[in-house]
This record gives structure tokens, C-alpha cells and sequence, in this order.
């Protein structure tokens, strides 16, 4: 099987990454079902890199019905240890302008109806989470966006709402008045389930709209996501590609051990066992 140390999980208006060689497409089966479409590996700036396109190639899966448990566990079968996670994203402040990007260092879970742990059914795990994001991914994610050019936040609390639908006005000025910086639909449970296989995650959030709160822009509609979200495309290619460039070979984070003391249970089913073994075989043999 292939392997890449990189992950790059493409949002809404990026199903591809251009400049990418040596490519190869896999197709996995995991525990969880198969991953949103087939990965696509190849060399991006000298480093194998796993691309996978979150709602499949043409758009194909709206964010309550996302395979993440299989997405992220087909990330982590082909080695992938850092996963760079573009996410579309509304403003709940006015300095953060559409167009603008980003990098999130906080997350505020209203999802509803979404599995998000690999664990259960004869295994407890309480990984930490008080971090949602590798700080040392943000960092370089930040670093890379600015010397693109592009106007960069840092830092953040990212509301991860369930949709489809988007908010209610009363929803977004709730959100806006708990100091909240941008909404969005997909940035969960990638997070927590990469915490939780113990892989660095960071997210490069494409600001598009204002969400539903401001009383000088229009209402947030597909129409007007996606004519921004284009705009914005080829900015996060070049970001992604720099980030790339400079992500280090060592991790010195504290993602790689997440799992070190929060694996609870004592006596694993077997057959978990051996299903959960790419997440848990370092602690439980």
C-alpha cells in the first residue's frame, strides 16, 4: 500500500491539487465503511501527500452525510500523520472579511446527529481535547497564508453547526454575541477523530459571507458561498502547497500521544481489537 506522512482534506470547491506527481488513487475499506471518494497520493513539493476531496469528486455529500470516521481512518492506513483541513466558513466579526482566511485555535460543537469517536461498544477512551487544533500545523498554516499574501486571522473559535440548512438569524447573533469568529459545517468530528488517531489537525478556514447577522450584506446563500469560495480556491493551493514545504519530518506536539492515558477499559473485544488496531496496538497489544 502507498503511504504519505500528509493529509489534505479539500472542501467545498476543492476536489483537486494541482502541481501534485507520481500520482497514484487508492481505494480503502475500513471499519467504518469507505472513505467520501478514492485518495489521491502524490509527490507535492518533494513530500507524499493523500488528498482527499471531503464531499467526493463533484460535490456529491452534504456535511451530515460525511463518511469522517472512514475518512480519517483511511487517512491513517496510509501512514498520514498531519492532516491540513480546508473548511468554508461565515464571519461573526466584521474585521474577518470574505475573502479572508482563518486559522482557528478553538471549536464551539452544535453538531447533532454525528458519530464522533471511533470508540464505544466495548471500549472507553476520553481523549483530551481542550486544543482542538496541532498548534504547530496552525502555526506554520499561519506563517505560509501570510508570506502567500493573503489576510490571515489567527486564532479563534470556530463554531461547527450541523446543516445543511445555514443559521437562523437569531442562531448567528447568538453565536456572534458568545465572541464566536466564524461558522462552519464540516470542521467536526474530523477534529476530534484526528485526536483521537493521534494525528496533528489544523484547519484553513475560507471565509465567504457574513453568516446571517449583519444587517449591511445580503443574507448567506449557496450563490453567493460559492462565488467567493472560487476566489479563494487557488489561494489556499498556494498556501497549501507552501505549507507543505515546510512542515518538519519530527512532530513535537502533543497530538502523537493522545491516546497515552486515556484508554480506560481493560479487557478490548477481540475483534475491536484488532478493527481498532491501527489507533490503539502502541497501547494495547
Amino acid at each position: 500500500m502507498p503511504e504519505a506522512k500528509i493529509g489534505v482534506i479539500g472542501g467545498s470547491g476543492l476536489y483537486e491539487m494541482e502541481g501534485m506527481t507520481d500520482i497514484e488513487e487508492v481505494s480503502l475499506e475500513t471499519p467504518f465503511g469507505k472513505p467520501s471518494d478514492a485518495i489521491i497520493i502524490g509527490s507535492l513539493e518533494g513530500k507524499r501527500v493523500a488528498f482527499l476531496p471531503r464531499h467526493g469528486r463533484g460535490h456529491r455529500l452534504s456535511p451530515s452525510e460525511l463518511p469522517a470516521r472512514a475518512n480519517i481512518f483511511a487517512l491513517k492506513l496510509l501512514g498520514v500523520e498531519r492532516i491540513i483541513s480546508v473548511n468554508s466558513a461565515g464571519s461573526f466579526k466584521e474585521e474577518i472579511r470574505p475573502g479572508d482566511m482563518v486559522i482557528p485555535d478553538q471549536i464551539i460543537d452544535r453538531t447533532t446527529s454525528r458519530v464522533n469517536s471511533f470508540f464505544g461498544g466495548g471500549v472507553v477512551v476520553h481523549a483530551p481535547f481542550a486544543d482542538p487544533f496541532c498548534p504547530v500545523l496552525s502555526q506554520i498554516l499561519y506563517e505560509a497564508t501570510q508570506e502567500v499574501g493573503v489576510k490571515v486571522h489567527k486564532g479563534g473559535a470556530f463554531v461547527a453547526m450541523e446543516g445543511p440548512s445555514f443559521s437562523t438569524r437569531a442562531e448567528s447573533r447568538l453565536y456572534r454575541s458568545w465572541g464566536a469568529s466564524i461558522i462552519g459545517m464540516t470542521v467536526l468530528p474530523e477534529a476530534r477523530l484526528a485526536r483521537e488517531a493521534e494525528m496533528c489537525y489544523a484547519s484553513l478556514a475560507c471565509v465567504t459571507d457574513y453568516d446571517s447577522w449583519h444587517e449591511r450584506y445580503e443574507v448567506v446563500t449557496a450563490d453567493l458561498i460559492i462565488e467567493t469560495l472560487h476566489k479563494n480556491i487557488d489561494n489556499a493551493k498556494r498556501i497549501i502547497k507552501l505549507a507543505v514545504s515546510r512542515i518538519p519530518q519530527n512532530r513535537e506536539c502533543q497530538c502523537p500521544t493522545a491516546l497515552r492515558n486515556a484508554i480506560v477499559t481493560k479487557y478490548i473485544p477481540e475483534k475491536l481489537k484488532r478493527d481498532l488496531a491501527p489507533l490503539i496496538s502502541r497501547y494495547i497489544p
